[in-house]
């Protein structure tokens, strides 16, 4: 449950720095490259995660122990 909620908040607010990066006076550039980052660091994040919707005992390469 947490790493869904740390995904959630990585990925929504990856996207708010989207929208709002049009709209910011000054940083444009800086608000969108973050927001870039953000979004790229949830689907990381999911990625790495243990198990999958294959039910794959070892995802990426992760011995369980």
């Amino acid at each position: 449950m947490v790493d869904f909620i740390v995904f959630m908040v990585l990925f929504l607010g990856g996207f708010y720095l989207f929208g709002i990066s049009h709209s910011l006076p000054t940083g444009q550039g800086l608000a969108f490259t973050a927001g870039i980052l953000l979004v790229s660091l949830a689907l990381a994040w999911v990625m790495r995660q243990r198990g999958s919707a294959t039910k794959r005992s070892d995802n990426w390469n992760q011995n369980n122990k």
